[in-house]
């Protein structure tokens, strides 16, 4: 697999000298500045790949392009958004970018409670805590039917939670829900969030898959003609989040996506940790079954708790069996090589640790620098070992 490393562009706090250090050969990266819908244009593209290049490295996978809400809701000024996405993805695949990353989730991206949970390691881990979630939405935001979503005992839990929380901690709690993670496409106010799922108020989750597939029979001709291939994320978390339906959360949802638009283009991200975060999900069997469609990798690990809490574990910890998956992903490369396919799959370490020297400086949570370094070095040991074995 290639080894590759998310970067957020120039502003990153870690620059590409690091990210080469740390054995990465490959970028994974976006336009970042340019989140409002336009259309990417190949100048914006080209100043990116050349800082890339000039650091030794190449620009591997495209992560993402944000995918705006009016083509989730098809409403408003939708036509317009698709066709500047599309542009976008022409663009790449013209430069030589060979893999989008891409999420089809409504109102908020990937979302956590806790962004600073100490671990048995003396770091610092993200968590996500359903009932401190549920204390912010039905309690907090007082979402207009949200006590209807959620089983009675886990909204006294919630109530009771929240009736301790101090102005602080609701302030923090809020901020670390919808003030925006790395790499998300929004950041809302309280107002700003009611408003948003009010658009997205009553669509059922046939209508979400209805709208993704719409937008895959546009979108996946033109990543054929210019060699691209695309991969969806899964939802993170892998549940409904303020009563919206989530739809790229469990082998099922998977198979509505790859046969709904049965092409090679029409791929997936796995994201161990996103599918790993629920009980009846078992990653290395969703990646056995849909591997002829896995262009991209996210290797991360969770823990669970019985009520579907979750926090981010060590790479090699946590439920996922992660030497398997990583051998099932080299055997699809030595298949997809043996078919004269000579494209291997792209991972990177998703997310780390907040560790040592890190801990008290400024970095992206989920995103410091020694936590992903040494979750590469790990992956790395267990591909080398992988390999020596024969697969």
């Amino acid at each position: 697999m290639l080894q590759s490393w998310r970067w957020f562009g120039p502003e990153d706090l870690i620059p590409l000298d690091h990210v080469r250090q740390a054995g990465a050969t490959g970028i994974v990266t976006a336009l970042h500045h340019i989140y409002d819908g336009r259309a990417w244009t190949s100048a914006d593209i080209a100043e990116r790949q050349a800082m890339i290049a000039a650091a030794g490295l190449r620009w591997d996978v495209c992560e993402s392009i944000p995918v705006h809400s009016a083509i989730k809701l098809r409403s408003g000024d939708w036509r317009r958004y698709l066709d500047n996405w599309k542009d976008s993805l022409a663009a790449l695949g013209r430069a030589g970018v060979p893999v989008i990353c891409y999420n089809f989730m409504p109102v908020v991206d990937w979302t956590r409670t806790d962004l600073m949970f100490r671990v048995s390691s003396g770091g610092f881990a993200l968590r996500f805590d359903l009932v401190d979630f549920i204390a912010y939405d039905a309690f907090v935001l007082r979402r207009a039917g949200a006590e209807n979503d959620y089983a009675a005992p886990l909204l006294d839990l919630a109530e009771s939670r929240v009736a301790v929380m101090d102005e602080a901690a609701t302030t923090r709690l809020e901020t670390t829900i919808i003030a925006g993670l790395p790499g998300g496409e929004d950041s809302y106010s309280r107002e700003g969030i009611r408003a948003r799922i009010a658009e997205f108020g009553g669509m059922s989750a046939d209508e979400l898959r209805a709208n993704l597939l719409a937008f895959l029979c546009e979108v996946v001709p033109v990543a054929a003609e210019v060699g691209v291939r695309l991969a969806i994320h899964p939802d993170d978390p892998p549940i409904s989040l303020f009563g919206l339906p989530r739809i790229v959360s469990t082998a099922e949802d998977i198979r509505a996506i790859t046969s709904g638009v049965d092409h090679s283009a029409n791929g997936l991200t796995l994201c161990a940790g996103s599918y790993g975060s629920r009980h009846d999900n078992d990653v290395v069997a969703i990646a056995a079954e849909f591997a002829t469609r896995i262009q991209f990798a996210h290797l991360r690990n969770v823990t669970l708790d019985p009520d579907g809490s979750f926090i981010e574990d060590d790479h090699l910890g946590g439920r996922v069996d992660m030497p398997r998956l990583v051998q099932l992903l080299l055997r699809e490369e030595s298949r997809r090589l043996d078919a004269d396919d000579t494209r291997e799959i792209p991972m990177r370490p998703d997310h780390g640790h907040l560790l040592a020297t890190d801990i008290g400086t400024r970095s992206n949570p989920g995103y410091s620098y020694i936590g992903r370094l040494k979750g590469l070095a790990e992956l790395r040991g267990v591909m080398a070992t992988v390999g020596a074995l024969g697969l």
